[in-house]
């Protein structure tokens, strides 16, 4: 199967929880798995910027990352963790195994080292700018978007408009 989760760590802004679950949903995500002090639906903020995303995409709340990685680990899911740094793997030419889960982090500490050690790969989005990091669920989104794309042997179109 080429299931896609996505493992949110430590996430502080309410706001981002909620575009987390907007992202699952529009690029057919398993399950989140809502990690540390990563809050949970039902809340008024998520559900905000999530538009209804939260009552219908599968969570689940784990306090400890690093014990869900080996559970899912023994399920045969590969762990992408999502990070700046020189030793990263290129998102954009990245080839995915599939199960998968995409482990994301804190907005200013980003994943803990217990858990990037526990990964199988060390994932990055190449910066063009000055700056050297982009919002936790812009992040995120672009990272699903390219698995998406590559869990798919067609690959995918978005079409976007405006009124």
């Amino acid at each position: 199967m080429k299931e896609i989760y996505l493992i949110a760590q430590n996430i502080r802004s309410l706001f981002n929880v909620g575009s987390l679950f907007r992202s699952a949903d529009v690029f057919g995500i398993s399950k989140i798995y809502l990690c540390g002090y990563t809050a949970t639906p039902p809340n008024p903020k998520i559900a905000k910027v999530a538009l209804g995303a939260d009552t219908f995409v599968p969570w689940e709340k784990y306090y400890q990352t690093h014990l869900l990685i080996p559970k899912l680990k023994k399920q045969g899911v590969k762990i992408y963790a999502l990070e700046t740094g020189p030793r990263t793997k290129n998102l954009t030419t990245f080839k995915p195994q599939f199960p998968c889960a995409l482990v994301v982090g804190n907005e200013v500490k980003g994943i803990s080292k217990k858990i990037l050690s526990q990964a199988d790969a060390i994932i990055s989005i190449p910066m063009l700018g000055q700056k050297e990091s982009l919002n936790v669920a812009i992040a995120a989104s672009v990272a699903l978007y390219e698995f998406s794309k590559k869990k798919s042997d067609f690959g995918l179109v978005f079409v976007f408009w405006s009124l």
